[in-house]
């Protein structure tokens, strides 16, 4: 008897906002094709996911990933942060 799991979706963004606790909104870019013009035109989502620990701030590229429902909006789990925001 052997158990297999689903993969959860992963999903790369940068980081739009921080200022709550322990949650973080991701914006992720995709391009679609217009249906009749078959230009691509750029397309954005926003993800509120879950920081544990605060980690990632505005403008951090990161690892997001399904998570059970953690709030009433939160469905994804910060995995990893790629790569820090140039601060000045």
């Amino acid at each position: 008897m052997s158990t297999s799991y689903k993969q959860k979706k992963t999903v790369v963004g940068q980081v739009i906002g921080g200022k709550m606790d322990k949650t973080i909104v991701v914006s992720a870019d995709r391009f679609v094709q217009h249906r009749r013009y078959r230009k691509y035109i750029k397309r954005s989502t926003r993800y509120k996911a879950h920081d544990e620990h605060n980690e990632a701030s505005a403008g951090d590229k990161v690892l997001i990933e399904e998570a059970r429902p953690l709030s009433k909006t939160k469905r994804w789990r910060l995995v990893s942060v790629l790569e820090k925001a140039f601060k000045e």
